[in-house]
């Protein structure tokens, strides 16, 4: 027996259930709780967070979204919705949305201000990213350390002769930025035997490093002089644009390294190929660049102290995971009138 939301939803959505095979009758029948959208990221299916979501909440309604058209159609009863981004004309007609829970840690392509308009409130995925990040940075510093990518060289020219190697122990290591991926490297860093320093906004604040100092220009300076690595690690914003350029990297010894694990634009790239080909320092590891993706007949990709990947250092088989640990948490707090983890924008109270 149909209910009265049941049959509001036939009159505003008639669905032939028998020609789309994709969606389960209860997934379009039932009153929605959290709606994901059908966009994927970093080439994992939204099916499997979509059963992330279910198998922590197993009492609540949790629907996949595969078409436009479903979209259309879930959007417009869900509590919950949660995605890449969502389009602003789906917001007009959803009247029971509390939370859009973006599934990136970025939030610069959602339209927050449609949804502050609508009183939705929006999470990100801040955090989520952080172990595999943290794991590839040391791992990029133990390579330096190590010289395994002179050995890699070696190998593929089928040479058997021995080179010299240094040691990660006693090393400085610099992070600038003790957010969720800085303390993930700060924390990893522990059973290592160095010494290490933590770049923050207030650096009152303390921190999980050694030392910790602020963003203004001759703290940095002064931690990057005593720096064996640099692990940049902090957002993109006005403050942080070119904040590794010609200057610092003068300042750094010439045996330094240099990480990024955070965004290109925070090193200045022609600085750092300059940089890189006079050996003011030693070597650099990228997980990002600027531009992005990085040219093919860029020189960076010629330079053999420099080591690039694919902005692959958040890729992790844990990613819907742990994501839908945060989305799960929060729908219980929504009930209970909490504040909301990695909660970015408030929806006002009407």
């Amino acid at each position: 027996m149909d209910t009265g939301y049941t049959k509001r939803l036939r009159e505003r959505h008639p669905i032939d259930v028998a020609t789309a095979p994709a969606t389960r009758a209860t997934d379009i029948m039932t009153e929605t709780d959290i709606v994901v959208l059908r966009e994927g990221t970093e080439g994992l299916s939204m099916e499997s967070y979509a059963n992330a979501l279910r198998e922590r909440l197993p009492d609540r309604t949790v629907t996949l979204a595969r078409t436009p058209k479903q979209e259309r159609e879930l959007v417009a009863d869900a509590r919950v919705v949660t995605g890449i981004t969502i389009d602003e004309d789906l917001l007009d007609r959803a009247d029971r949305l509390e939370l859009f829970a973006c599934t990136f840690a970025g939030t610069d392509h959602v339209p927050m201000d449609a949804l502050a308009d609508h009183g939705v409130t929006v999470t990100n995925a801040g955090g989520i990213h952080a172990p595999g990040i943290a794991e590839q940075a040391i791992g990029n510093m133990l390579v330096f350390a190590r010289r395994l990518h002179e050995g890699w060289r070696r190998k593929q020219s089928a040479e058997w002769r021995h080179f010299q190697s240094g040691e990660f122990t006693d090393s400085t290591v610099t992070i600038i930025g003790l957010g969720s991926i800085g303390q993930a490297v700060a924390q990893r860093l522990q059973g290592f035997e160095v010494e290490t320093i933590g770049i923050r906004y207030t650096p009152s604040k303390g921190g999980p490093t050694d030392e910790v100092a602020g963003f203004d220009s001759d703290a940095i300076h002064d931690a990057l002089s005593r720096s064996d690595y640099v692990v940049v690690a902090c957002p993109l914003n006005d403050l942080t644009r070119g904040l590794i350029g010609e200057a610092e990297f003068a300042t750094l010894p010439t045996d330094a390294v240099l990480v990024n694990a955070a965004r290109g634009g925070i090193v200045d790239t022609d600085a750092l190929v300059s940089a890189l080909r006079s050996n003011k320092i030693r070597g650099a590891a990228l997980d990002v660049t600027d531009p992005e993706p990085l040219p093919a007949d860029h020189p960076l990709w010629g330079l053999e102290n420099c080591l690039i990947t694919p902005h692959t250092g958040g890729h992790t088989p844990k990613h819907w995971d742990r994501l839908a640990d945060i989305v799960a948490g929060n729908l219980g707090r929504l009930d209970e009138g909490a504040e909301l983890e990695n909660q970015v924008l408030a929806a006002e109270s009407n």
